[in-house]
């Protein structure tokens, strides 16, 4: 087997034994123990047999990663990927699950990840006590589908990702586990009581959704070009720009009946067909306004002018 021209040494840091590789440290654990000694010659060994084939012999399809991916750098590397093909939501449980796996494995080379250190994982999930049980399983299953990635682009050797597969969900009423109370839907008298301590634009927003169906980020994400008022006569049709489930039953408009059409009115006056519908700067203008109403003592000259400044603006931009 060839040797390194330089073979990296075996450094400690703070009780972390590591070594400098093109730059980067490589951390094996830690320092004087077994197992960092174990993960040290692991690595050695991966550089020799990456130096084994003559750079010049490897095509640029044929040239494999590297066997000494560590698991810090397949969540970088996977990150990467998939933050332009999700929205925020999903790349944040993304970064919080990343963040649980990095934090105990991050120095660990990806293919000595094995189902009990997910269960690890998935244990210290478990034990902070913040998440419940299908999220803690979502999670576990997001790490799978990185590492099943990482085979795809030859990070990870196939077998480890078999074995991650095999890993079965935690069920209802595991120890230290415990599942968040289903969803109760809010009566009309609930809502109808509570219309008149919210402002105009959200008390408008709260009524379509609820004779809509809609969602709420749909509802948020509302523009005036998304609202077709020639497809129907009398009816106007509102077409989200995507939906959760299009994949399944397609492209669907949701009906604007006249009780909608009454209420979305005052807002799409004098906008552009880009500008959304229900603006915060104008929830917000309100909700100053009726603070001011409401207020027991004199405004300063300052506030008052503030206030002013503030409201038109706001009606400028409605």
């Amino acid at each position: 087997m060839p040797k390194l021209k330089q073979q990296p040494k075996q450094c400690n840091d703070r009780g972390r034994a590591f070594a400098w590789r093109k730059g980067k440290r490589v951390y094996f654990g830690v320092a004087g123990t077994d197992e960092a000694d174990r993960n040290y010659d692991q690595f050695i060994h991966s550089l020799t047999k990456t130096v084994s084939v003559p750079d010049t012999l490897q095509g640029a399809e044929n040239s494999a990663r590297p066997r000494n991916t560590l698991v810090s750098e397949l969540a970088a590397d996977y990150l990467k990927y998939v933050t332009p093909r999700l929205d925020n939501s999903h790349i944040l449980h993304f970064r919080y699950t990343i963040g649980y796996l990095i934090g105990i494995y991050g120095d660990l080379f990806v293919n000595d990840f094995s189902p009990k250190k997910l269960k690890t994982v998935r244990s210290r999930m478990v034990e902070t006590g913040r998440l419940c049980r299908k999220t803690v399983n979502d999670y576990t299953r997001r790490i799978v589908q990185m590492f099943s990635w990482g085979c795809e682009e030859e990070y990870v050797d196939p077998t480890v990702v078999g074995a991650l597969r095999e890993v079965k969900s935690l069920r209802k009423g595991e120890p230290g586990t415990f599942d968040n109370p289903p969803r109760r839907e809010v009566s009309d008298a609930v809502v109808q009581r509570t219309l008149p301590f919210m402002s105009p634009t959200v008390a408008a927003m709260v009524q379509i959704q609820r004779m809509t169906g809609m969602r709420p980020s749909e509802l948020c994400a509302m523009t005036v070009e998304d609202i077709d008022k020639k497809r129907e006569v009398g009816l106007w049709h509102y077409v989200p720009k995507s939906q959760k489930t299009e994949q399944y039953i397609g492209q669907e408009p949701i009906p604007l009946g006249k009780p909608e059409q009454e209420l979305l009115a005052p807002y799409l006056e004098g906008k552009k067909p880009g500008a959304a519908v229900f603006s915060p700067r104008t929830a917000m203008a309100e909700w100053h306004v009726e603070r001011q109403k409401n207020r027991k003592t004199k405004l300063s000259p300052m506030q008052q002018a503030f206030c002013s400044s503030m409201y038109f603006a706001n009606r400028r931009t409605r």
